[in-house]
């Protein structure tokens, strides 16, 4: 059971990120309750209103954490300022560009924190909706469109709103997970909401051999995916070993000084290789035993 006081953070949290949305209603809709419940809780009434398991839903759509650990501390590392930087000219221009770099460096993170401090941008972690139908019924729902239905309406009514609604931005995580179908509709909505809309691919290095691979072989779609997003793969970490080594300690630097790592920065590399994933999992580790320490 949550209790009241972890309650009343995420209820804090959606006052927070209700600006993001046109109305109540678009808001509710993208963290899957409906409008009675959204106006209960949102003033305050936290029993009887929703399950726990929604609670629990809505807490993780709105990246609240609701455990014991540390409360993290963002940094702009210089893959935060890179990625949010194209993120913010994407949404304000309506481009379309593909993100490829090594796992790790804080892509996931900086992407997601973008999407919840602006207006209109949304990200969608394609491992989750890997096919066409349950990629478009996810960029819609998180739009707050419904995304119940025949799928020919939510795809006509996505289309609708996108062309409506200024500067959007579609932010596509892991999108070398996609099934075959879901690319070809990707360009298809591409095509729909041309020059209205903003796009940024993200993934590792499996995204781009993919891509590549698929248009050496002329597989139908690949191309003009490709073309449509610049016809270039962004990326923020250096060649060589010696530098990839200094710029993930710099970044390593940052992320533990600002989170009250107790570990060095070489250290720190030592233990993780440069993924801010596992420093994060190593200050965790640091703060679970200090506060076992303390009892």
């Amino acid at each position: 059971m949550l209790t009241t006081e972890i309650k009343q953070k995420i209820i804090a949290e959606l006052n927070s990120q209700r600006e993001n949305y046109k109305s109540d209603k678009k808001h509710a809709v993208s963290l899957g309750i409906n409008s009675a419940q959204y106006s209960r809780i949102k003033t305050g009434e936290l029993e009887k209103v929703i399950s726990e398991a929604s609670w629990v839903t809505i807490a993780r759509k709105l990246n609240v954490n609701i455990s014991q650990s540390v409360e993290w501390k963002t940094v702009k590392t210089e893959t935060f300022t890179y990625i949010s930087a194209q993120l913010e000219a994407c949404q304000k221009r309506a481009l379309s560009l593909i993100f490829c770099d090594i796992a790790g460096i804080g892509k996931t993170y900086t992407a997601k924190y973008y999407a919840r401090n602006n207006k209109n941008a949304i990200y969608v972690d394609c491992s989750q909706v890997k096919s066409k139908q349950k990629l478009v019924k996810k960029i819609a729902q998180e739009l707050g469109v419904n995304y119940t239905g025949r799928y020919a309406e939510i795809y006509e009514d996505l289309i609708y709103y996108i062309r409506a609604t200024p500067n959007i931005l579609i932010i596509l995580d892991e999108a070398g997970d996609l099934a075959y179908d879901a690319f070809l509709e990707l360009k298809a909505l591409w095509n729909a909401v041309e020059y209205t809309c903003g796009w940024y691919m993200m993934g590792a290095d499996g995204l781009k051999n993919k891509i590549d691979r698929q248009k050496n072989l002329k597989k139908v779609g690949y191309t003009e995916i490709f073309d449509r997003y610049g016809n270039d793969y962004k990326r923020v970490t250096p060649e060589g070993k010696d530098a990839l080594k200094e710029f993930a300690i710099g970044q390593i630097a940052a992320v533990s000084k600002a989170n009250k790592s107790i570990l060095t920065p070489i250290q720190m590399y030592a233990k993780t290789f440069g993924s801010l994933r596992k420093v994060r999992v190593e200050i965790e580790k640091q703060y679970i035993l200090n506060e076992n320490q303390k009892s």
